[in-house]
């Protein structure tokens, strides 16, 4: 929010969210759901999704550069498979493998993706 120079209501407010939610979220009574996450990335594709959910990492990144947000509905599976493959580097480097992956999508069907 900080970066962003946002208070709480200004944030609901633009991720279409009740402000009782971003309140619940700072004072620590919630955890975010994955609607809650997936519309931060939606309206913020800067944030990296590691971060948001592990607060590992850093933000705004340092590099210059911007990896696509894999929530982008302009990405496509060649980008998607690109980001995957760095963030596997980055995972195997925690001694993390993936298992799976799968993308839901809004006409109900998806697409599994192992390794």
């Amino acid at each position: 929010m900080s970066h962003f120079g946002l208070t709480a209501t200004a944030l609901a407010d633009s991720i279409e969210v009740q402000r009782s939610s971003i309140s619940h979220l700072l004072s620590g009574r919630n955890k975010p759901s994955l609607d809650f996450v997936l519309k931060i990335l939606h309206k913020y594709p800067e944030v990296e999704l590691y971060w948001l959910l592990n607060g590992k990492g850093s933000f705004p990144d340092k590099n210059e550069t911007k990896t696509p947000s894999l929530f982008s509905h302009k990405t496509t599976p060649q980008k998607f498979e690109k980001v995957i493959a760095e963030k596997k580097e980055t995972i195997v480097e925690e001694k993390k493998e993936i298992e799976k992956i799968v993308i839901f999508y809004k006409n109900g069907t998806f697409k599994s993706y192992t390794p």
